[in-house]
């Protein structure tokens, strides 16, 4: 597959997946072996995982709007840059609703294979989320 055509499968993922909410596309465009890795766990997420991640940020944040700033490619990998934004109305990572306003930011890069990712890694700004939730405290 060419880099456009990757691009095209990732965009199709965050859109459908993480825009439209429909976690289901997942298995559509990652490989039944998918691999998503989370800095700090030891265990990959499989496709189900995935989508567990994915519907408990939702459930989290239900008005999360989500954008995509940045989208490039080259040969089997695609990079992504996005922007999430909403409200902690639900229980998050075991925190409490907060009722408190977001903006995070994330780097991913994901890996192709005959036309589905395989792979997947990603740096999301959990401590920025976290002191802006007031779980943690700003430095001084």
């Amino acid at each position: 597959m060419s880099a456009e055509e990757n691009k095209a499968i990732v965009r199709r993922y965050l859109e459908e997946a993480w825009i439209k909410r429909n976690v289901g596309i997942i298995d559509e465009l990652m490989a039944p072996d998918y691999a998503r890795y989370l800095p700090g766990q030891a265990r990959s997420l499989d496709r189900e995982a995935q989508k567990q991640r994915i519907a408990g940020f939702h459930k989290a944040i239900p008005d999360l709007t989500f954008a995509i700033d940045d989208l490039f490619a080259e040969g089997d990998r695609v990079v992504f840059r996005i922007t999430l934004r909403g409200t902690h109305q639900g229980v998050f990572m075991g925190a409490a609703p907060t009722g408190k306003q977001i903006t995070v930011t994330a780097i991913d890069i994901a890996r192709l294979e005959d036309g589905k990712i395989v792979e997947h890694w990603g740096e999301m700004d959990m401590l920025g989320m976290m002191q802006q939730l007031g779980l943690i405290p700003k430095p001084a």
